[in-house]
């Protein structure tokens, strides 16, 4: 079989590696000049950094093995330390009742705990939403300090217009007295993916099993194109055929899997039906800018990353790459720090200049006092347009009707993030490569569309650890 890829993210390069060791003849098309989409690694100021953090956990030993096959032993664990910056504090994250309560103040402390009690007592009808479904669970005050600002400066809408399909997906069924357990029990025993405290890091850097991935393509015959954008998919009696490419060359194949943005994919399609294309205008990404910022010092704070919850700071998350592992820092006497800022595409914010956005992320930074004294010496900027799909109240009305029309076209597949308008972690996209190929391959019919929505039905459960593969 002749098999086209659009996108070189982790479900398309996963797809392309799976296929790549059978007979199939496989062709990636990457529209940037390097695989490994959303968790690539670059080199900056020699030394390798991700574009935003990028642990890697899974509970899935589908996942887990053929993470293994491709990293081997190059790779470590890494003691996850991330915490909450709110109103000049740090909160640990995950919960420690002590640290929260004396941070908070006895005051604080109290009023979140009778919000608590309270709705427990009357409960929140009004579930469907974001807010609803936070307050729920862990209370509207808590809500209020934790989740509200950082939420609604990631998705640029109030959260009371936020889908709680978001929050089941990340959050799924962590509660404030599982938070609360999790914290007395000091972590251990604890597989919730929100309170994990250790994840594996390739010695590369996350990009670097996608980057072995291609390698391994390529030597088994197929070929990863980058630079080579994808323009439309060709469908003929309701069967995809072929791509067409942005310089007008048209290529043909059995089948096609595509990770391109769902959206720009279905309003490219020929004669796609007219509502259709109507619905895929009410479905919305957002967009990231990230400010690197070189910092002349060395352990200036512990963390892995931070969420920013502070409404009086733009910044969303600050990701201190130093503290991964060593490998990637090149022995380097600088800091690399990655703020993260979220905005529409091309609003005000996004068309900044990148001189005008390396200010604001140095005096931001200086606020936090994470940084001391030290001297920043260096910006750079890396823009990702249109990377995480809006789940906004009602968007299933939009979306499932898309879904339906996708799955009715024979001989195509839409994964990924970006292909599937699912906001997925790296497992979520990984085990999407692997079914999308396992359906080519085997004839299988495995719902593409249910990964990352009912993500609980493991075939057999396992984690990695540092001597590799360990019962769960």
């Amino acid at each position: 079989m002749k098999i086209a890829i659009i996108g070189a993210g982790p479900a398309g390069i996963t797809a392309a590696y799976q296929l790549s060791k059978k007979t199939a003849q496989v062709t990636v098309y990457e529209a940037s000049g390097q695989v490994g989409g959303l968790a690539k690694t670059i080199d900056l100021w020699n030394q390798k950094i991700d574009i935003g953090p990028h642990r890697f956990f899974s509970d899935d030993k589908r996942i887990n093995d053929l993470w293994l096959e491709v990293v081997g032993n190059d790779y470590e664990m890494v003691n996850r330390l991330t915490r909450i910056y709110y109103k000049g504090k740090f909160f640990y994250y995950p919960l420690k009742p002590i640290d929260a309560l004396l941070k908070l103040g006895i005051v604080e402390a109290c009023i979140c705990f009778m919000s608590y009690v309270t709705e427990r007592i009357i409960p929140t009808k009004n579930t469907t939403h974001f807010e609803g479904w936070v307050t729920s669970r862990f209370g509207k005050r808590l809500y209020q300090v934790f989740f509200k600002t950082y939420s609604e400066k990631l998705w640029g809408i109030p959260c009371t217009q936020l889908d709680a399909d978001f929050a089941a997906q990340r959050i799924k069924k962590l509660s404030l007295w599982e938070a609360i357990i999790n914290g007395l029990k000091g972590g251990k025993n604890n597989t919730h993916k929100s309170l994990v405290d250790e994840f594996a890091y390739p010695h590369g850097g996350t990009g670097s099993v996608y980057e072995r991935m291609s390698t391994t393509v390529v030597a088994n015959g197929g070929q990863v194109l980058t630079n080579t954008a994808v323009k439309q998919v060709l469908i003929e009696n309701n069967k995809a055929i072929g791509i067409v490419l942005e310089n007008g060359e048209t290529h043909y194949y059995d089948h096609i899997i595509s990770s391109m943005p769902l959206t720009l994919m279905v309003q490219r399609i020929s004669d796609v039906p007219e509502k259709i294309k109507n619905l895929c205008n009410n479905l919305t990404y957002r967009s990231t800018i990230l400010v690197y910022l070189k910092v002349n010092a060395v352990h200036l704070f512990p963390d892995n990353w931070l969420y920013i919850h502070s409404a009086d700071l733009q910044l969303g998350r600050l990701t201190n790459f130093s503290n991964w592992v060593p490998h990637i820092n090149n022995n380097q006497k600088e800091t690399i720090l990655c703020l993260e800022y979220w905005s529409n595409y091309n609003d005000d914010f996004y068309t900044k200049t990148d001189q005008e956005l390396i200010a604001l992320a140095k005096y931001e930074t200086k606020q936090t006092g994470l940084i001391g004294n030290a001297q920043i010496t260096d910006g750079y900027v890396y823009r990702i347009p249109r990377c995480y799909p809006v789940y906004s109240t009602g968007y299933k009305e939009s979306l499932l009707p898309v879904q339906e029309y996708l799955t009715n076209i024979k001989n195509m597949s839409v994964v990924g993030r970006y292909g599937a308008f699912k906001y997925n972690n790296q497992d979520h996209s990984i085990l999407m490569g692997i079914l999308a190929a396992d359906n080519i391959l085997n004839n299988t019919e495995h719902n593409l569309w249910d990964i990352n929505t009912d993500y609980e039905n493991y075939q057999e459960s396992s984690v990695i650890s540092k001597t590799g593969l360990s019962k769960n």
